[in-house]
């Protein structure tokens, strides 16, 4: 088994809402993830998407290219719609020598709404489950005709963002979709990691480790806050400053042979978070639990 461990620039800026850490050049994302100790970076809205100069900035700082996000909308969109609309981003992380390319399902997402309520969220019928699963099979078989696996995100305001709907998610579509655990987002939703990874352990292909700030979470789910009035109110935090027991969740990734990156994705406001400060705790403490149960 081999893990990595990575960072996404979430913590410098973010690219829900633009303005926060906008005034951060990407160098000092790179510069300080590097300082910090990590291996490599997802890709953020300051990172250049052509193949040339990403090798270049990222060779640079001795990073690898992890990842990065695709917002898919195979609910209003044909396969070959979808197919064309992910194939620059496609030959983008193929050229990068990425093997996960992180997907997640965005129609009427209401995740970028501040003022949306999460209870707004879609959700999807069982009489639209087959179809969907159908048609993101489809486009994950073409993923790995490139080499690449669908990692699949579970995330707040979408049409997967319940543990449950993670199980109706991998009852209605094949293997060629793998799934992205992010301990964050399972937990805000009210689902339970350990259980998801011992459950479909084969299936996992990429992991965002962020913590959540259990009191925070109290008071977004009672004032049925939005998404983003979540994250300013800071109900994420970095692995080891909040309730999640990440001991229990490697040791159970180590039982499942999982392989992979490990992303510290933490968004939180960077004016608030200084960003430096919580990627060197982020990774200080991860390292330490990896080398702890032996994953």
């Amino acid at each position: 088994m081999v893990v990595k461990i990575g960072v996404n620039p979430l913590s410098w800026t973010n690219d829900d809402m633009p303005e926060l850490g906008a005034e951060t050049p990407l160098e000092v994302c790179l510069e300080e993830g590097r300082q910090a100790g990590y291996e490599g970076f997802e890709l953020g809205n300051k990172f250049p998407r052509q193949l040339g100069p990403l090798r270049q900035v990222l060779a640079q700082h001795q990073l690898a290219l992890v990842s990065g996000w695709h917002s898919g909308f195979l609910l209003q969109d044909s396969v070959d719609q979808a197919k064309a609309s992910v194939a620059d981003h496609l030959a983008l992380l193929k050229g990068m020598g990425c093997k996960v390319l992180v997907f997640a399902e965005c129609s009427r997402s209401v995740v970028g709404k501040r003022d949306m309520p999460l209870s707004k969220r879609p959700v999807l019928s069982a009489e639209q489950w087959p179809e969907f699963g159908r048609c993101l099979t489809m486009l994950a078989d073409h993923m790995a005709e490139h080499g690449i696996r669908m990692a699949y995100h579970h995330h707040m305001g979408t049409v997967v963002q319940t543990q449950q709907e993670i199980d109706y998610l991998v009852e209605h579509t094949g293997e060629s979709v793998g799934l992205l655990i992010d301990t964050g987002h399972l937990v805000f939703a009210g689902g339970d990691p350990v259980a998801v990874i011992e459950r479909y352990g084969r299936r996992v292909v990429h992991v965002h480790c962020k913590d959540v700030r259990a009191d925070v979470l109290q008071k977004a789910q009672a004032d049925d806050s939005s998404f983003l009035d979540a994250v300013l109110a800071g109900v994420f935090t970095v692995p080891g400053d909040g309730c999640i027991d990440y001991r229990a969740v490697l040791s159970t990734l180590k039982q499942q042979r999982y392989s992979g990156w490990l992303v510290v994705e933490a968004e939180q406001d960077p004016a608030k978070a200084h960003p430096f400060t919580y990627v060197c705790r982020a990774y200080q403490y991860l390292s330490r639990v990896v080398d702890s149960v032996g994953l």
